[in-house]
This record gives structure tokens, sequence and C-alpha cells, in this order.
């Protein structure tokens, strides 16, 4: 241990009673992984407040920067760089600057380091740990707050600081997002819906494509704007800026060295290390934690809503990509598959359950991938430890057939028993990854809506293979033909990509033909965007000009309208099952929901039967209403309500 002393040279010019606060930066290398060729650096920071005579015990590490503030005015007095060489067998003590470092190491105080609950904090059995001489059990969450074992939970708590969530991006974001305000509320901030009163705004960011970086470079100007702002009024709170997600581990560097205005840069697998990257930076110093993890789900945070009166949540059951398809990025920030435990999930979703949402989507970026092999048993699951993954027909990946643990049909199977008025929707899958076992389920449960994302991504085989998808067009279009055969009445959505490396127009018409024959509910259609890092990046050539790109993305929304036009007509004159969300956000006489096929239905807001308890009444957001469908136009159904009902009562 370091014995850290004030001596009195160093508080000459200082009152006996005046405190000050003492900050030890401690600088160690972490191996990574082997053969990988880079150890990283990283810097751990510790508080203490100090009256005149009084010392503080500091863990050992070879090198070590002291800083001593005014906690008055906040400056930095005198910051002292002391380099210890710790001599085997011996003690050693340096005195330099009026700041003594004694490095006898004392065994009876050896429990102030970290010791084996941090590395076991997320056990689910109780833990023993001790304390002084007397033995302690900690719970999970006081494993968890210390977790950081040379920061002490006083250093990193919020003590009320407001926080302000900018998002962007796709619906793991948001589930992010809530992962993240969760952490930070339990550390005591405080969230608010403004943000120039924030004391921290917090930007998740996308970088799927250029579009989605350009927005956020063009927030992060206007927070600079109001940083600097707030900082001419020395009577306020500094304000910190924070960039969260994908975005925040692909341009690491670039985000700190563009934008001096950035205090924390935190990637998608560093959610619970925010609480001291956010204490760190009071320091004055950009805080930096992008690395990728093999193991992180949070399946042990309970996500807190952004949203008042929601009544829908998404749920996240897995993260990360083992694809590799060549144009895409998220294999590169959100790192190697992996999927959260079944019991995690189930706990979650009964949760929500009692919490009143009516309808969940479990998300993930190869969702429908899921793979939980945390243990060998499970209650109500035989598992064969050998057996292997297999997909669709057609299909191939570039990885090998992974083995044993429980699938995405044994989860959606399980999800679906806990609350049979919950709608379940899932997003997003591989067109591989679809065993008859999901679509048979998908069919037979009347709460797992008959929607189904089937990302295509273009209709050309030679781009197919191109882009690394693992399949034909023959193939996409047989699975398509196999999956109505099982579920006739199913609503199909796709993502499709325009302009990808060397394509031609006959293969662009290609890709038009397919979205005629198919017949999507709904599509996600974009440009191609060259991304850095990506397997395209390296070996191909982004030789289609913007300017094609942006009339084929013309032209296949145009087509898309006109089909998504003829889906939307055949269906006037049915009679849907709507899940009430709200008002309209057109007029406040109207309401707003959503079918099984997830198109939204507008409806008159009026009193009708609640066949529950036979009487008339007000609509309500999250109830279930039977609707006509009486017109229709390329987004949206319109209908009159004919009564409130449950989803089970519909299906009888």
């Amino acid at each position: 241990m370091l014995e850290l002393c004030l001596g009195g040279r160093l508080t000459s010019s200082f009152k006996a009673s005046r405190i000050l606060t003492v900050t030890a930066h401690n600088i160690h290398s972490v191996p990574t992984w082997p053969n990988k060729g880079l150890n990283k650096l990283y810097r751990l920071s510790q508080k203490f407040s100090l009256k005149k005579s009084e010392s503080v015990l500091l863990p050992y590490l070879c090198y070590s920067t002291v800083s001593v503030i005014n906690t008055s005015g906040c400056s930095v007095l005198r910051q002292y760089e002391v380099r210890i060489k710790r001599e085997v067998g011996h003690s050693s003590s340096v005195h330099t600057h009026g700041i003594t470092v004694d490095t006898n190491e004392k065994k009876k105080q050896i429990q102030m380091g970290p010791g084996l609950e941090h590395f076991i904090a997320n056990n689910k059995q109780s833990n023993n740990t001790l304390d002084g001489d007397q033995r302690k059990v900690l719970s999970r969450r006081d494993l968890e707050k210390i977790s950081h074992p040379y920061v002490n939970v006083a250093d990193i708590d919020g003590n009320g600081r407001k926080v302000y969530f900018d998002v962007y991006g796709c619906q793991m974001n948001v589930s992010d997002t809530e992962v993240a305000w969760s952490i930070l509320k339990n550390h005591g901030y405080v969230r608010t819906n403004e943000r120039d009163k924030a004391d921290v705004v917090l930007v998740m960011t996308c970088s799927i494509r250029e579009g989605a970086e350009q927005k956020v470079w063009n927030k992060l100007d206007h927070l600079r704007g109001l940083k600097n702002k707030r900082a001419m009024n020395k009577k306020t709170t500094p304000m910190k800026i924070g960039v969260l997600g994908c975005m925040a581990e692909r341009l690491k560097k670039k985000l700190i060295e563009k934008e001096k205005s950035i205090d924390v840069v935190a990637g998608p697998d560093s959610y619970r290390d925010l609480p001291r990257l956010l204490s760190l930076a009071d320091g004055g110093e950009a805080t930096v934690n992008v690395l990728l993890s093999l193991e992180e789900t949070y399946a042990d945070v309970v996500p807190v809503s952004l949203s008042a009166n929601r009544m829908s949540a998404f749920v996240s059951i897995m993260r990360g990509c083992d694809n590799m398809c060549t144009y895409c990025i998220v294999p590169f920030t959100r790192g190697r598959e992996r999927s959260r435990n079944v019991d995690s999930i189930v706990e979650e979703v009964r949760y929500l359950s009692n919490q009143g949402i009516k309808e969940i989507t479990l998300l993930g970026q190869n969702v429908n991938s899921y793979r939980d092999v945390s243990q060998i048993q499970h209650a109500g699951f035989s598992i064969d430890k050998d057996e292997k993954t297999h997909v669709v027909k057609g299909f191939k990946t570039i990885y090998k057939p992974k083995k044993g643990g429980l699938r995405f049909a044994d989860l959606l199977d399980k999800v679906s028993q806990i609350d049979p008025e919950m709608r379940i929707r899932f997003t997003s899958p591989h067109p591989k990854d679809f065993p008859d076992e999901v679509l048979h389920l998908v069919k037979e449960k009347d709460n797992i809506c008959k929607n189904i994302h089937l990302p295509a991504q273009c209709g050309s085989t030679r781009i197919l293979e191109l882009m690394r998808r693992g399949y034909t067009r023959e193939a996409y279009c047989e699975l398509v033909i196999h999956i109505r055969s099982i579920i006739p009445d199913v609503s199909l959505s796709s993502d499709f990509i325009c302009g990808f490396c060397s394509e031609t127009e006959e293969e662009f018409q290609e890709t038009l033909s397919l979205i005629q024959q198919v017949k999507y509910n709904f599509c996600f259609l974009f440009p191609y965007s060259l991304r850095e890092k990506t397997p395209a990046h390296r070996k191909l050539v982004d030789d289609v000009p913007h300017s094609v790109k942006l009339d084929r993305l013309q032209r296949m929304c145009g087509l898309f309208r006109t089909e998504v036009a003829k889906i939307n007509r055949m269906q006037v004159g049915q009679q849907q099952l709507i899940l009430v969300e709200g008002a309209s956000k057109r007029s406040n006489l109207d309401l707003v929901g959503r079918n099984d096929g997830n198109t939204r239905v507008i409806f008159p807001d009026v009193e009708v039967e609640d066949k529950d308890i036979r009487c008339t009444r007000k609509i309500q957001p999250g109830d279930y209403v039977s609707v006509l469908i009486t017109n229709s136009s390329t987004q949206v159904l319109k209908g009159i309500p004919l009564a409130i009902t449950t989803l089970q009562a519909y299906h009888d």
C-alpha cells in the first residue's frame, strides 16, 4: 500500500481547517487477449478529503501521479509525479515535495484492495468478503457498487446531477439507453427532459450509415455551443457531454481529437462504467472506455423506460453478430454474438407484464440466432450439448455450426406463456435462422404476432454473394413461399440497399422485381453507405455514383409505395384486432394503434361496448379494440371501432 501524507510544506499556506481534495491517479497496463500485440492503458483514480496532518492509504501501483486540489476553487494547486521502485523483500519510501509515500505492505489492511468479490459480482449466490475483522454478506447490488475496486462509491455518485439523453438509430439503441439510464439512476443521477438544464448530456449514436453519423456531428456542434455558454456563467455547474453507442466505438479517436468538448466516450459494452467515467471527467480530462466484451449482456440490469404511460417495451435478448456481411459495421461496433440466459429474460418479461405492458419486442442484432449456453440444464427443457445449429435449406454461414444451448424457439415458447394478453414481436432476424419450429410456433400462438422481418438487402444473386449474405435470390424466394405455406396471413417486412459496390442497372432491376414479387407490408430502403473497417471497405470499390444511388432509391421507394397501397387496399372490409397506443398526432378526435402486422390503424375516439363488462366506455391506451377497416393509404389504415375486447377472446 502507499501511504500518502500531507506535509507541512504543502499545507503551510492554508489554515488547518481548510479541506483539500487529494486525487491519486494510478496508471497500469492490463494485458489483452494473447497474440493481439497491444496492451491497453487505464487510468484509475481515487479522491480523498484531508485536513492537515491527516493521511490515507492507497493501493500500490508502480506509477502514481498525485494532484492536490482546493475544493473551494476547484483548482489544481500542485501536481506531483512519484515513481516507486519496489524491491523484493524490502520496504521502501520516497519523500517528494511534501508528500510522503511509504510502500511498506500492511497485510492486515490488504482487504482495502480489490478482492475476489470484484470478480464474482454477477454471481447469483451470496458472496462473503472480509470487512475489517467482521465477515459481511454482500448483496448483489452492493457488489455492483464496488465493482470499481479503486474508486469509492461516494466518488462515482451523481449527487442529483441532471442527465439528458439524445437517442439516434435503431430499437437496440433505445433499449441500450434504458440500460444506461438504469445504471445512472442507481448511482444518484436524475433525468431531465430539458436539454438546456442538464448537467450531463449523453448522445446515443448510430454508425450504420453516413447520414446517421452526420446527424450526430451536427448535434455535437450544437451541444458544444451550449457547453461554452454554460461555462461563461460561473454560478452554474459545468455541462458534461458524453457519446455512447456504436459511433463511440468506431470513431473514439476522432471524437476526442475533433470534438474537444466531449468528456466521455463509452461503447456499447461499457455502460456499467458510466458512473466512473463521469466522475473522472470532473477532473477535466476526456475519459474513454470502448472495450468490447465476449460476455456482457446486461442481463442483471433492469432497464428503466424513458417514456411515461408506455404500452410497449423492448427486451434485449442477445447482442453482437457473427455473420460478417461485407457492408455491415455491426460486428465491429457491437462485437461477437452472445445471448442472455433464459431465466433473466423471462424475469424481465414477467416484470413488464406486471407493470401493464401489452406488447414486447425481443431485440437482437441477429435475434433468431439466440442460443443460451449459460446452463447445462433448464427446467422444462431437455438439452443436447452436442446438438448443432442448423440453417434454412439453401442458406449457409461463414462460421462452423455451434453446439448446444437453448435456441430461439425455446425462448419464444417460454416467453409466450407468461401472459396470453401480451403481444410478442421480434427483430431483427436473419433469413437463415428460421427453422420450422419457429414458424409453427408463430402460427400456433395467438399472442405471437404474425409479422416477420425478412431482410433481403438485394434481389441479385451476384450482389448477394458480394454482400456475403449466404443465400441466393432463389433460396430467399423459396423461404418466402415456405413461410406463407405455414402462416398464410403473415405480414412480411424487409431491408433493401441500392447502389452496392459494382451494382449494375440490370441487377438493380432484379431488386425491384423482388419487391414486386414478394409484396412486403413494409420496407426499410437505403442507398449504400461505405463504412470503414468493413470487408467491403477493405476489398471492394464503392464505384456507384452518389447521384445514381439516389435515383435508384427514389425508384425503389416509388415501387414499394405502389405495391403497399395495393396490399393495404385489400384489407378494406376486414375486421382486425388493434392495440391502442393513444391519440393520433394529427387529430385529438382520433386514436391510433397497430394491428397484428404492425400497420398503424386510425379510428375515431368514441365510446364502444366493452365485452368484458357488457357496457359502453371510452377507449383507453392499452385496450384491444376490434376495428372494421374502411379506408387505406400507403402508410395507414382507417376504420370504425366496434368493441373493446381481449386478445384471447378475439381469437376464440
